[in-house]
């Protein structure tokens, strides 16, 4: 018998070098950009679990009535979402949410590790799927979302276009490992690249310490032209407005290093080249102010709500 909390199993990420996985012994997901939960029903009430095993339930009030609406004891695998106005999940959305009327979630449920006294994690990943979509019947505050066998490449294509964060491979024969990272799912996420323009940086600690810790990017009128960075402006850009877009720390090795240091060196200014308000830990933070002449290519998972860049790592400068 399974008891709160359960560690869940995840997902390897797939090498950019390595193929698509393919053959109908894999089946595909979307992968949806929220917060993985687990649901622990018993006794006609539910708890939500995170990932790392803390009690989540009072987050996420609007989705309790899953309990009586399953009516046996149960532990569920899934992601916690909230749409945007396009209807797509946003990561941002989930960690600002603080009204469930105005922001509502819905529990993707993706995999079941337990009814009753019956322990389904060893049964095949097609057989859990089946038990799953025979025990939940769809809400607005939860679903089983479908899934496909074979045809990964083209999920995934679709799941670019449709501007989501990726697919997720599992082997249709997988067990269910609890707190394991198993290669039998892989995850097989989008990065979008974008070029931005360097406004200043962080004083680096550690092997940093001669170099820089992050570099601040902004948004100008020439980085918005990328359809991508245009729809993280909530408004548009006056001319030669420099908005700031978060900071970018990992993708260095120690050449570019160096040669990023003796640029921005040779641009130091003695303000932030920004307009508006800069956020509370830039402000806070040991940083220095470049003249904004130096634009590089950055790979991003997406940008928030805020227009700020998540899970930046840096590619190239521009030469131009």
């Amino acid at each position: 018998m399974l008891s709160f909390p359960v560690p869940p199993m995840k997902a390897t990420m797939k090498p950019a070098s390595a193929p698509v996985p393919d053959g109908d012994d894999w089946a595909f997901e979307v992968k949806w950009d929220g917060h993985r939960t687990l649901a622990h029903i018993e006794n006609g009430e539910v708890r939500f679990q995170t990932t790392s095993g803390h009690d989540a339930t009072q987050r996420w009030p609007d989705v309790t009535g899953l309990a009586s609406a399953i009516g046996t004891d149960a532990i569920l695998d899934g992601e916690m979402v909230v749409l945007d106005a396009d209807g797509r999940p946003s990561f941002d959305l989930v960690q600002k949410r603080t009204d469930p009327a105005q922001h509502p979630a819905v529990f993707q449920i993706f995999d079941v590790l337990q009814i009753s006294d019956n322990d389904a994690t060893g049964l095949a990943y097609r057989d859990r799927r089946a038990l799953l979509e025979q025990l939940v019947e769809p809400s607005v505050h939860w679903q089983v979302p479908a899934f496909t066998v074979g045809g990964g490449s083209e999920l995934l294509a679709a799941t670019a276009e449709q501007g989501l964060e990726g697919v997720i491979a599992k082997r249709l024969d997988s067990i269910y490992r609890p707190g394991t990272r198993s290669k039998d799912w892989l995850k097989l996420k989008h990065r979008r690249r974008v070029e931005l323009v360097v406004g200043g940086f962080t004083t680096g600690s550690g092997n940093r310490s001669e170099s820089f810790g992050s570099l601040l990017v902004g948004i100008d009128q020439v980085a918005s032209r990328d359809p991508e960075v245009e729809r993280a402006l909530a408004t548009p850009l006056t001319a030669g407005e420099l908005r700031f877009a978060g900071g970018v720390g990992t993708g260095f090795d120690s050449k570019t290093l160096d040669a990023l240091t003796a640029r921005l060196n040779e641009l130091s200014a003695d303000g932030s080249p920004f307009d508006g308000p800069l956020p509370a830990t830039v402000r806070r933070s040991a940083t220095r102010w470049v003249e904004p002449k130096l634009r590089v290519v950055v790979d991003i998972a997406e940008f928030t709500n805020a227009g700020h860049v998540r899970h930046a790592s840096f590619v190239e400068a521009c030469t131009s």
